[in-house]
């Protein structure tokens, strides 16, 4: 039978970390770096003994109710055992002590240390002492034989001794080892064992293999090995029989050999590889305790069972525990991978002859008992090479076996089947609930989340619920009795939601405590059918939902009624709700080496029911488990995983996973973590607790809740681009979420996506500053191409004033195609404003005349512009649905966007800039001088006095006063398309130049302007001309059907026109003011390169509505430099 691999425990912190049996096997004695001694009744026991014997404890040895340790003060203490209680100090050394061991009847110790030297101590009589000198390095292992004449010692100088105790000589010495001149540099810390009862043979841990040397002859009778051995051994020990010997490596692997035959009986391989450094053999069962150099203790059961086979029932029962107990016993070890945490067996490898005929007697490689199913059939007649090759050893190997068994009865080489090496599958994770601790504990949190925390209390005095709100205002605490032992719980702002697993009598309940409901009955249950136990639960806002054993997920309405119900394609392991949203992770198939393999299915629950995504791969960390799923409090999906990368779904990126945060970055220690309670997006927070050694925190003392900070894993994050990297990608994706909630007719704070947006347009002018201080210009364009059209604009003014005017002219022609982008985009939204406006349902409208009011239109086209989908946030703001904020919908089309100004751009040059581009952006303006800008980008405010302000109306603002090098006519097509539609409003805003001190250019002044107003703006002078015109150009272009098409053909016709033509339409459009004339002198030095502009100007100054009026000034440096700049070309 092969040995199985118990789960791990942490039992103490990193560092090398001992293990011993007392006399009649009955507890384990742990001592590791933390200073502290631990008493373990079992591997289960969730409330060892501790006991402080120093700072570090780097050795102990237990026997006859002595428990004696080698601690950092550099003493050998002795306590009682199994009280603790101190009992002198036994000796002292001038460094620390790394090994103490007894002799076989408990009455000598003896000790090594790293001053080199060997001491016996008597342990009655500490007088009694004995120092043995010859070593030159720290002395590493010690070992007695048990008949009391000899003492075997290793050394970091390389030796291995036996010494004579009698008289204190070395009566060998074999220079096995590397050297060293320190432990902690030693490749192996060689701990050697004589063989228990005769002391015939002394093992010697050598490299990849075992020397064993007979005693008195010191002769190398045999070696040990193993192909699987790839690492250096670091210990060994025998059982006490004799027979057996295990050897543990530094790699993790555990082998155990029948030292007769030299036949390896076991393979066994540590979860996460760590250094085996503790190894004990049970006195009287087939059982070795380990630990290893992170602080964990194994333990492996079975080990070498003489009582050989069992049946195949028993093999196929025993798996389905080890896939059936997995997480049941969760998280008491808190180190290392899923089979750490949790109860299940691992079968280690076995080496032994396979028949064809036993069923119960086929190991695979790893030493997991597998049906015959699993493997390849092979033809009854052929003959295997391997089996060929190790014929002759199998049968050497009959020869000694004197076992009539029907093992044998076939030929060996055709009944012999190759053993399975191939990628190993692993169990499956159980189901859990999300901010639960584990069940197994008296003590524990059922759930922990945003709205509050439950808590189990199963002890002797009492067996109930707390439920605890962090917002009292929403409900008291409430204390609940568990007499139908409710094991999973969820929480929200309307319902407790509990379940129970089945009994022989009842049947698995669902129970809901709806305690906001209007009505006097605030509670509901629900039995399931037989055989089907609910696993998982989740609240959202108005269902519940349970998912059960049945592979079935069962829907119900907060107040109990049952809804839609579906199958699951695999045993789900976690469920989370949120809003409408419901998030299902499933196993989708099995794993291999450590992985598992999960789906996800995220639902939309509101009225019209969707799928969002249809059972997708979950990525999780190579050889990690899933720990928490649920949503960010503005609702996105997030999960985190047992290597502590919590990802968050990517709206913007096709729905993909996206790491935002490592929280092992955060923690101190290896055995640290932290256990995440709740996530939000703005502001950035994770909310977890940090649990030191441990997965996990206590239900007492309460725990203090943490706050990390979200990074994404960009590479060079070190460096000023990596970081402003970083920060947009991130603020990108945080603030995906307003557009999911435009989307779906949820509120929003408007503010806070104009933030987001000032924030990113800020990131990548810097990047953008960079890139040209650094020569990147094709990076520049790259960088521009993420702009908003009005960050672009401030791009091209950067590079004209860096005299990259190559690059300045890219950036231009990428300003045009991002205006005419935008006509084009507003056309298009429309028309199908238009057909939405046919196909609306007068009944469905609270307002049943605002598509004939005077609306500003660019309020409608940007609101489609944010959702991503025209005219939907409209229709769905129509139907009046009640809910509690964030999640209620606004009621009426009025009630979403206020109605949105004209924002104003201050300058103190004396008159309305003549390049300025009309194209309407949703994009607000962004400051050059902000942040960490470059000295151009602050020699533009200081020089040129020029103060670019943040002004911006909701979600609106046109484009900021700026010189395109290369000004072209399809940026003009924007307003000008805007103006000649049906609609009677107009709504393309303007912008006002007015006086304003530079330490004000970067402060927000939003200017509401009335409705009204935007219907009284007079014309311009290219509108007015179009009028008298658009006959000539339809009789010119008969097949001219689209408004936009008349514009373009116009506006090449009045481009065409001499500028004393086009300054009288414009005249003859305003009624003509005084300063006309004075603005046109001003303007003659530069007429040719301002033909295609000239009208922007007109227009800026016909659409001023707002009170403040410009101040004429003299002619600015800025200006002169544009001039300068375009007659270069």
């Amino acid at each position: 039978m092969p040995a199985t691999q118990k789960p791990m425990r942490y039992g103490h912190t990193e560092g090398h970390t001992d293990v011993c049996f007392d006399d009649s096997g009955s507890c384990m004695v742990t001592c590791g770096s933390d200073g502290d001694v631990r008493i373990w009744e079992d591997l289960d026991d969730d409330d060892p003994k501790s006991i402080n014997v120093g700072e570090k404890a780097y050795s102990c040895a237990l026997k006859c109710g002595k428990l004696v340790t080698a601690v950092s003060n550099n003493t050998i203490q002795v306590h009682t055992f199994p009280e603790g209680v101190p009992d002198g100090i036994l000796t002292r050394f001038t460094t620390n002590a790394n090994h103490v061991v007894f002799n076989r009847d408990g009455t000598k110790i003896a000790a090594g240390s790293g001053d080199f030297l060997v001491k016996v101590v008597d342990v009655m009589d500490c007088s009694q002492q004995k120092t043995f000198r010859g070593h030159e390095a720290p002395v590493l292992s010690l070992s007695f034989d048990p008949k009391d004449i000899f003492l075997a010692s290793a050394s970091c100088d390389g030796s291995v001794r036996v010494w004579q105790i009698s008289d204190q000589t070395c009566a060998i010495s074999w220079s096995l080892l590397q050297k060293v001149n320190d432990v902690i540099n030693a490749k192996s810390i060689c701990r050697l064992a004589w063989q228990p009862k005769s002391g015939k043979l002394l093992a010697v841990p050598v490299e990849k293999s075992v020397k064993l040397y007979r005693r008195e002859t010191w002769s190398n009778q045999f070696d040990l090995s193993d192909n699987f051995i790839s690492q250096t051994l670091n210990i060994v020990t025998w059982s006490p029989c004799g027979q057996y010997l295990a050897a543990g490596s530094i790699n993790g692997l555990i082998i155990v050999w029948n030292v007769e035959t030299k036949e390896c009986m076991e393979r066994v391989k540590h979860e996460k590889g760590y250094a085996i450094c503790g190894l004990a053999w049970h006195p009287t069962c087939a059982r070795i305790a380990y630990t290893d150099t992170e602080g964990n203790l194994g333990l492996l059961e079975n080990v070498c069972n003489p009582t050989g086979k069992i049946s195949s029932s028993k093999v196929t029962s025993r798996v389905e525990k080890d896939y059936n107990d997995l997480f049941d016993g969760d998280d008491t070890s808190n180190v290392g991978d899923f089979l750490n945490d949790n109860a299940v067996e691992t079968p280690s490898f076995s080496k032994r002859i396979i028949n064809d005929d036993e069923d119960d007697d086929i190991m695979l490689a790893s030493g997991r008992p597998r049906h015959r199913s699993h493997f390849l059939e092979d033809d009854e007649n052929s003959v295997d090479i391997t089996m060929l090759k190790t014929g002759s050893s199998l049968l050497k190997e009959k020869e000694e076996d004197d076992q009539a068994d029907s093992i044998y009865n076939l030929p060996v080489v055709t009944s012999q089947r190759p053993f399975y090496d191939g990628p190993m599958p692993t169990p499956r994770q159980k189901p859990f609930q999300s901010g639960s601790t584990p069940l197994h504990l008296t003590h524990r949190f059922m759930v922990w989340n945003s709205v509050g925390i439950i808590r189990c209390y199963n002890d002797e005095q009492d067996n109930a619920i707390d439920v605890e709100f962090h917002d009292t205002s929403i409900h008291h605490a409430t204390h609940l009795s568990n007499t139908l032992n409710y094991t999973i719980a969820d929480l929200s702002h309307e319902a407790i939601l509990l379940a129970c697993e089945s009994t022989d009598e009842l049947a698995s309940k669902l129970h809901c405590l709806h305690f906001s409901s209007w009505d006097s009955s605030k509670e509901w249950i629900v039995d399931m059918p037989q055989n089907e136990d609910i696993e998982a639960i989740c609240l959202g806002h108005g269902w519940a939902a349970a998912a059960t054993s049945a592979l079935l997920l069962r829907l119900f309405s907060i107040g109990g009624v049952q809804k839609e119900i579906f199958s699951l394609p695999g045993p789900v392991v976690s469920m989370a709700g949120h809003g409408e949203q419901l998030f299902i992770v499933y196993h989708r198939g099995t794993g291999f080496d450590g992985d598992q393999c999960l789906g996800v299915y995220l639902l939309q629950m509101g009225k019209e029911k969707k799928q969002i995504l249809h059972g997708d791969p979950l990525p999780l960390t190579k050889k990690s488990y899933l720990v928490w799923v649920g949503f960010s409090a503005e609702g996105t999906p997030c999960f985190v995983d047992s290597e502590g990368i919590v990802r968050m779904l990517n709206r913007g990126l096709g729905n993909t996973w996206t790491p935002v945060c490592n929280t092992r970055e955060h923690c101190k220690g290896k055995s640290d973590h932290y256990w995440v309670v709740g996530i939000h997006e703005n502001p950035q927070q994770l909310r977890c607790i940090p649990c030191k050694g441990s997965r996990f925190p206590p239900t007492l003392p309460r725990p203090a809740v943490a706050i990390l900070s979200f990074k994404l894993p960009f590479c060079q994050i070190a460096t000023e681009k990596g970081q402003m990297e970083e920060q947009f990608w991130r603020s990108v994706m945080f603030h995906n979420h307003l557009d999911y909630l435009a989307k779906n007719g949820y509120e929003y704070e408007e503010s806070t996506k104009n933030q987001a947006i000032k924030e990113q347009q800020e990131l990548l002018l810097k990047m953008l500053a960079l890139s040209c201080k650094l020569e990147r210009e094709f990076r520049c364009v790259e960088l521009a191409d993420l702009m908003t059209q009005n960050a672009v604009n401030l791009a091209i003014k950067y590079a004209s004033r860096s005299r990259r005017l190559i690059l300045a002219q890219r950036l231009s022609e990428l300003a045009v195609e991002k205006a005419a982008e935008l006509a084009a985009t507003q056309v298009e939204e429309e028309e199908e404003e238009e057909d939405f406006r046919k196909k609306l349902n007068a009944g469905y409208s609270t307002t049943p005349t605002e598509w004939s009011q005077p609306k500003l239109r660019n309020q409608v086209e940007e609101e489609a512009e944010d959702t991503g989908e025209p005219d939907d946030t409209e229709e769905k703001s129509e139907i009046p649905i009640h809910g509690q904020n964030p999640f209620s919908k606004s009621a009426t089309t009025s009630d979403v966007p206020a109605v949105k100004s004209d924002a104003v751009t201050s300058s103190n040059q004396g008159r309305v800039n003549p390049f300025k581009v009309s194209a309407s952006s949703k994009e607000p303006a962004i400051s050059v001088n902000s942040g960490r800008s470059t000295n151009i980008l602050d020699n533009m405010n200081k020089s040129y006095k020029k103060s670019t302000t943040l002004n911006r109306a909701t979600n609106d603002e046109k484009s900021p006063v700026i010189k395109p090098l290369v000004p072209k006519p399809r940026s003009k097509q924007a307003s000008a398309v805007s103006y000649f539609q049906k609609r009677t409003s107009q709504a393309d805003k303007t912008e006002e130049v007015k006086e304003e001190n530079p330490k004000n250019s970067s402060s927000e002044t939003p200017a509401m302007c009335p409705q009204n107003t935007e219907n009284q703006r007079p014309k311009t002078g290219f509108q007015m001309w179009l009028e008298e015109n658009r006959s000539n150009i339809l009789s010119d272009n008969p097949d001219f059907t689209d408004e936009a098409d008349i514009i373009k053909e116009g506006m090449l016709r009045f481009r065409i026109l001499s500028t004393k033509e086009r300054k009288a339409w414009t005249t003859k459009a305003k009624g003509g003011t005084p300063s006309d004339g004075a603005e046109a002198k001003k303007r003659k030095h530069v007429a040719d390169e301002s033909q295609e502009t000239e009208h922007q100007e007109e227009k800026a100054k016909e659409n001023l509505n707002l009170p403040k009026r410009q101040k004429p000034l003299d002619l600015s440096t800025n200006q002169k430099l544009s001039a300068f700049a375009f007659k270069q070309e």
